[in-house]
């Protein structure tokens, strides 16, 4: 039994739900139509380098329809699918759901609670996207159902942050991480690994500074690169600039991270996937997230070795 309450090596999503809800429960992905100051003009036009929206979302996801029609549409397909999940989280995730006037803000979560399966929101934002109104708004939400933010970090180096077109710096984000958990409200963070300019030790180094952050949950994900994008251009032009994992390699680079994370943090997710017809460069063929899932826990029974193992 580890620290976590489980036989599991690593602090997992599903394990955390259960010890919250008691049950297991299905988080459903919502596009409730949000832009992106980084692509309306404010900050910038075209996004981050590596942004693609579409190679993400589930095809029930369009901002045409309301956000009640997606969420049980979504409860329809996981029924039919898994037949094991009777609650649900709406993951508010396309773009950046809390770039929007306050008011805008509590018509459309409301929405989602509408449905009595629903019993929690996960909101994907960015760290320039929250204030101190919205996030007492989201504190006085949590207080009769489930809440989190989760934020795009994406790297601790503002060089790297400056290069990706991402409009904001590390200390930006490390703001919006602490007024969000100082109000109460757990807080994800994504980071990708294998973003251009970093060297392996630089993504190592960047676990202490996780480390710190009062965070609930983390996800990692492997660079990808993606059709329509600024950074497939620069693939194209400069491929020797880009530095990719096998899948192998990776999953060893990530037990060496996890190793030295600390113990109570959350792994949400380390790695993901998306359709073949959205990708620019080298993939990993057609694995599934279940399988690479499978090899991951594989490889950590090989090793002998958990999350936190060399945390101090």
């Amino acid at each position: 039994m580890y620290p976590w309450g489980d036989e599991r090596r690593y602090n997992s999503y599903s394990g955390y739900f259960r010890r919250t809800f008691g049950s297991r429960i299905q988080k459903l992905s919502v596009n409730a139509g949000f832009s992106c100051p980084n692509r309306d003009g404010t900050l910038s036009y075209g996004g981050c380098t590596f942004c693609s929206n579409e190679a993400f979302t589930p095809s029930y996801c369009r901002p045409v329809k309301s956000v009640r029609q997606q969420l049980q549409e979504g409860i329809e397909f996981h029924r039919n699918r898994y037949r094991q999940a009777d609650r649900y989280l709406a993951y508010f995730q396309s773009f950046s759901n809390t770039y929007a006037p306050l008011d805008r803000l509590k018509t459309v979560f409301a929405e989602a609670f509408e449905l009595p399966e629903v019993a929690g929101i996960i909101v994907g934002t960015r760290p320039d996207c929250i204030d101190g109104r919205k996030l007492d708004y989201l504190a006085e939400l949590a207080q009769r159902y489930y809440v989190t933010i989760e934020y795009g970090i994406e790297s601790c180096y503002d060089k790297t942050l400056q290069e990706i077109n991402r409009g904001h710096d590390f200390d930006c984000a490390l703001r919006a991480v602490e007024a969000t958990a100082a109000r109460g409200i757990p807080v994800g963070a994504h980071f990708i690994l294998g973003l251009p300019g970093e060297t392996r030790a630089m993504m190592q180094d960047q676990v202490g500074r996780i480390n710190a952050l009062p965070l609930t949950t983390v996800k990692f994900h492997q660079l990808q690169i993606f059709k329509g994008t600024r950074m497939a251009e620069m693939y194209r032009e400069h491929p020797a600039d880009f530095q990719f994992f096998e899948v192998d390699e990776y999953i060893d680079f990530v037990i060496d991270l996890l190793e030295r994370i600390r113990p109570d943090l959350v792994l949400e997710r380390f790695a993901s996937e998306a359709p073949p017809r959205y990708q620019a460069g080298p993939t990993w063929g057609l694995i599934r997230n279940e399988q690479l899932w499978s090899r991951f826990e594989c490889r950590l029974r090989e090793r002998d070795t958990f999350q936190g193992a060399l945390f101090r």
